[in-house]
């Protein structure tokens, strides 16, 4: 065995050591901006998070809603979007992520996720309807008000493939285009089942009336509903009826939508 061999050999542990040192403060010192991408590409820049803060391991960011990748027209939620990964489980292969919103969403969600697909637990967010204009046309034209509560159950990813539903609940709902205020209630729910998902929509309470139901999949998505507006409410919410869509009588329009 030569000379420089054993010397190599004899050093090898040293460096191991060293660039496990090194690997394991980069890991640490990983940027929180590293991650922020990942968001605006997965939703096609309408949902994005900025001025991110800390590093990947445990930092924060604020929640952006806009119509593109542009942000025109983008609108901020109030507090941040905190979050913390767990640095063990990436040893088998797994992502396992605490988040939370600081202001808007009372409990903390777990991501956990492998290269086959990802789990999110069961949660729900507030949000104020003004936050909806960010995501342009329609909601930047009606400019609505009101409250906003997003809640889903258990929510699975696999390849392509998604499980679990989400439920959007609008209280209260007003709008700069009409003098009736408020103009409803109304919930809609999505039920994720595999490569396809069912949209139902229906009203609680209010002079302006929405329901119908509607399907995505990875080819198309298609919704066919209505509007309507109590009859003693015709006169003050036919504008709004204008806007939404095309009359089958004088307090009826339909709700159609196609791509």
């Amino acid at each position: 065995m030569s000379y420089w061999t054993r010397r190599f050999r004899l050093a090898l542990p040293a460096l191991f050591v060293i660039v496990i040192s090194i690997g394991g403060t980069l890991l640490t010192m990983m940027p929180a901006a590293w991650i922020v991408p990942q968001f605006s590409k997965a939703t096609g820049g309408h949902v994005n998070l900025v001025d991110p803060a800390g590093s990947l391991w445990s930092g924060s960011a604020t929640l952006m809603l806009a119509a593109g990748s542009d942000g025109a027209g983008a609108t901020l939620l109030p507090g941040r979007i905190e979050w913390t990964t767990a640095f063990l489980p990436l040893f088998t292969g797994r992502v396992h992520m605490t988040m939370r919103q600081t202001e808007a969403m009372p409990d903390a969600v777990i991501v956990d996720a492998t290269t086959r697909g990802a789990t999110i637990t069961a949660g729900q967010i507030a949000v104020p309807a003004t936050l909806l204009s960010g995501l342009g046309t329609p909601f930047n034209t009606l400019d609505f008000d009101g409250s906003v509560r997003l809640s889903w159950t258990e929510f699975r990813l696999l390849n392509r493939n998604a499980y679990g539903q989400v439920v959007v609940t609008l209280d209260d709902m007003a709008s700069r285009v009409s003098r009736v205020k408020p103009l409803g209630s109304y919930r809609v729910a999505m039920q994720a089942q595999g490569a396809s998902a069912t949209i139902d929509l229906s009203t609680s309470k209010g002079p302006l009336m929405l329901t119908g139901n509607g399907a995505i999949s990875q080819e198309s998505t298609s919704f066919q509903g209505t509007a309507t507006a109590a009859p003693d409410q015709r006169e003050n919410l036919a504008g709004l009826l204008n806007l939404l869509g095309r009359h089958t009588d004088p307090d009826t329009v339909a709700l159609t939508f196609m791509r």
